[in-house]
């Protein structure tokens, strides 16, 4: 089984696969990123599913890339008989999906071996497979799966095998095609033509980031990750393409993030909007009012790409799991949750939307005066915090502190834009909310903010106090903060979200570093003047990144190997953040 670090991402604005160093797409969800996989083997074995087109000898590729400004992944591998290259993508699509993969021969004659694997439902379902006259067609249930190829295929084990040789100057193509199984066959597409239109598609969005300096490649990068995870219809933005890949290995802590969470709203927002990508950033703003919309006690910490309340968590018994991490569980329970800080953070992104788009609507302020309204009679109550944890509910501080960001901005939004208000109530309300986070949520003796009220430990989210403006960034409390977290609540000088065996978050075992944690402390460590410490700690961060710049969520310091759900998000919108912060600080 490959390492997480050793998958390359590829996808078309509505889902995306996992392509190993191997030649393996190993996971796949059709036709979209919350729909069941019909390669599972990331989290089982080859027999749960993959595709494999690599030479007939097998192994790590010699290297691979991304082509310029793209999510078109070039693998070589150098053989003794000579050396092939596999191109593959994704194009952008409207309805039915296409996965491409382009053999060419570079130098040589190189035996090549393939074998696709579909079992859908998540390796529950293995399809009725006929030959066709392009290829083969596969069937189960409401899916039909067509492979459109001039390489021979055979039927073997249940697989459909396909050994061939490529030569210099050759290319083979292989195109699969996802369409709903009542539906005739669609037109196969050609696969020279959509690689130039892929291409073309990718270069031309990336062009808009204007975004020069040191890191400009790593922003970069990190931007086309994050377009990858948008699903287009909608203007959702997944947490991660994948679900149960394990934040300890051979642990339970394994969650399916294959949803929207409002909380990535305003980190991506800020990400977006600073290198001006205001198309995307309008469009998630629109996904998140349709999504809010209704009973502000109903909001929810996450919602279905189509704003779907319902994500019913459970587990998948015939899958063993990553490196036998179990259970293997779709859907999220976490989406229940009472999490406090989710109405500030909503707000924040609406009124930050409202100052970079330069434009607001009565609707949009008739939803936040409604969650806002609601707010104020919850914030002072127990909540399972931004981690979401299963443990008892508390007191965070962080909650407080983005209940204060939600009167804040309300407040602003009154003042600044005029908007109808109760002015006076609200400011009354920031004041009390912020006497209550300075009584209860700061440890004077220890010269620190704390996780949760009346308990000492401390939590990686107290990073962001000033970066939502609760306090200057030079504050002697923020200071103070940021160097507790730095003594106690470090590895290997990465940033733990907290020490679980400490927290009563309701879950055994431990778990990584949290990657967009440390980049907190990146942005922390600019704010209070330690600029060189900064840049060396972002510099020992890109250096985690695997070999075509993807980051999942955490690293495992002893291990040196990533862990949890990949690409994820909320690890690329922070180094985007960070890299723009220390570009600004003259780095």
């Amino acid at each position: 089984m490959a390492n997480i670090e050793d998958y390359a991402v590829v996808g078309d604005l509505h889902t995306a696969a996992l392509v190993s160093t191997e030649g393996s797409i190993d996971w796949m969800c059709l036709p979209r990123f919350d729909s069941p996989s019909c390669f599972n083997s990331l989290l089982d074995t080859p027999d749960a599913g993959r595709w494999l087109l690599a030479p007939a000898g097998g192994g790590i590729c010699t290297n691979r890339r991304y082509i310029e400004h793209t999510l078109v992944l070039e693998t070589e591998w150098v053989t003794p008989e000579g050396t092939v290259r596999v191109t593959d993508f994704m194009p952008p699509r409207d309805d039915k999906a296409d996965i491409v993969r382009i053999v060419e021969g570079v130098s040589g004659t190189v035996r090549m071996h393939g074998e696709l694997v579909l079992r859908f439902d998540y390796g529950h379902i293995i399809p009725w497979v006929r030959r066709d006259n392009q290829g083969i067609h596969a069937v189960a249930g409401p899916d039909a799966v067509y492979l459109a190829t001039p390489a021979p295929l055979h039927g073997e084990n249940m697989h459909t095998v396909s050994d061939f040789t490529i030569s210099a100057g050759q290319r083979v193509p292989f195109v699969l095609t996802w369409a709903p199984s009542h539906e005739p066959r669609p037109e196969s597409v050609n696969a020279e033509s959509v690689l130039e239109e892929t291409v073309g598609f990718w270069q031309d969005w990336a062009s808009q980031c204007t975004v020069a300096g040191t890191y400009a490649d790593a922003i970069q990068r990190s931007l086309i990750t994050l377009k990858a995870l948008t699903y287009a219809p909608t203007g959702g933005i997944v947490a991660a393409v994948t679900t149960s890949l394990p934040e300890e290995l051979g642990g339970s802590r394994n969650w399916d993030y294959r949803y929207c969470w409002l909380r990535d709203a305003t980190l991506t927002l800020e990400a977006l909007l600073a290198v001006g990508y205001t198309d995307e950033a309008a469009a998630w703003r629109e996904w998140l009012l349709r999504a809010v919309a209704g009973d502000p006690a109903d909001l929810q910490i996450m919602y279905g790409l189509h704003g779907e309340r319902r994500l019913p968590e459970m587990e998948l018994p015939w899958l063993k799991g990553y490196e036998n991490s179990t259970p293997v569980r779709i859907g999220n329970g976490a989406a229940g949750q009472l999490q406090l800080d989710v109405w500030g953070e909503v707000l924040e992104c609406l009124a930050l939307t409202r100052t970079s788009l330069l434009t607001h609507s009565d609707d949009s302020w008739d939803i936040q005066t409604s969650l806002m309204t609601h707010l104020e009679s919850v914030w002072d109550m127990p909540d399972n915090g931004l981690w979401e944890m299963r443990g008892p509910q508390r007191h965070f501080t962080h909650s407080k502190v983005m209940a204060w960001v939600a009167a804040d901005r309300m407040v602003k939004g009154i003042e600044d834009w005029n908007l109808p208000g109760p002015l006076e109530r609200w400011t009354a309300l920031r004041e009390r909310i912020r006497a209550d986070v300075m009584a209860h949520g700061f440890d004077r003796e220890r010269n620190t903010f704390v996780q949760s009220y009346g308990r000492p430990d401390l939590d990686a989210s107290l990073l962001l106090i000033p970066r939502v403006g609760f306090l200057p960034a030079d504050d002697p409390r923020v200071v103070g903060t940021v160097d507790a977290i730095q003594k106690e609540l470090t590895e290997d000088g990465f940033v733990l979200r907290y020490r679980p065996t400490q927290c009563l978050d309701g879950l055994a075992g431990e778990e990584g570093v949290f990657l967009a944690c440390s980049f907190w402390m990146v942005d922390a460590l600019v704010g209070v003047g330690r600029k060189d410490e900064a840049t060396k700690l972002f510099e020992r961060l890109l250096s985690l990144r695997n070999d075509v710049g993807l980051l999942s969520e955490e690293w495992d310091v002893k291990g040196q190997r990533h862990l949890g759900n990949t690409p994820q998000a909320f690890s690329h919108f922070a180094l985007v953040t960070s890299a723009l912060k220390l570009q600004e600080a003259g780095s």
